[in-house]
């Protein structure tokens, strides 16, 4: 089994590198300004940079009256980063109109996935847990991607094995940075991708929604489903990454 997965990873990697270099072939960034960001970046020690002050971003928190109330009916909580803080009110509709089940989400521009873990452990002191947990994270770790599966396994210790964790894996490559960073990125992603396969041998209760093998699936989705490289568009891909979403919880 365990060589499967790994085959299955190894596989989804390639399939998600080929359609990043196909999708770059077509992108053509102004000449002036890749100069521009090439001379004002950082690349950090992994090639995309350094998470920069996130603590002043846009968030949607939910008030604790209403996690109470999601808790108590067992509904769906959403831990994410900018791309849930733009989507996570639409997940909550759609969840609620094809599975009338209750919502609510920590979802915080910027953020690495420590902090949402951070969020996720504070929310289980305070409020509890509901049986479903989404975590739309990671992201933001391509800067620094050694770190992401020490929190993968926190919020799984975290949500405990009566619980499905639901984790939505990462496609970053951003169009406005030099394409050394734009590699760097995609290569990044697909390293926190891979630990969240690995993570799979050893928690029955983590679930993968294949964002990332979604887009490499057709090359131009690249284009129409994200809008920078990272953050959905609207509708098309905030829609495609719900539906994967719901489809998952479905599931179970």
């Amino acid at each position: 089994m365990s060589r499967i997965r790994s085959w299955s990873a190894s596989a989804a990697i390639i399939v998600v590198l080929t359609a990043f270099l196909l999708a770059l072939l077509h992108f053509d960034a102004p000449a002036a300004h890749a100069k521009t960001t090439t001379s004002a970046i950082s690349t950090g020690s992994y090639g995309s940079g350094t998470l920069g002050s996130w603590q002043g971003n846009n968030r949607v928190i939910s008030s604790g009256a209403h996690v109470r109330h999601v808790v108590s009916t067992n509904g769906v909580v959403l831990f994410g980063d900018s791309i849930a803080v733009q989507d996570g009110e639409a997940l909550g509709r759609l969840l609620g109109q094809q599975l009338g089940t209750t919502f609510a989400e920590y979802s915080w521009s910027g953020q690495p996935t420590s902090a949402a873990v951070d969020a996720m452990a504070s929310w289980a002191r305070a409020y509890g847990l509901p049986k479903r947990i989404v975590m739309a994270v990671g992201s933001n770790d391509i800067f620094d991607p050694p770190a992401f599966a020490a929190q993968v396994e926190r919020a799984l210790r975290i949500a405990g094995p009566s619980r499905t964790v639901y984790w939505v894996n990462v496609q970053v490559s951003r169009t406005d940075e030099p394409t050394s960073v734009q590699v760097a990125d995609q290569r990044n992603s697909e390293w926190i991708n891979l630990q969240l396969e690995q993570a799979l041998s050893d928690h029955a209760n983590l679930r993968i929604v294949p964002w990332a093998e979604f887009l490499a699936a057709r090359p131009e989705r690249i284009h129409t489903e994200l809008r920078d490289g990272r953050h959905t568009t609207v509708p098309a891909g905030q829609n495609a990454r719900n539906a994967l979403i719901l489809q998952a919880i479905r599931r179970g």
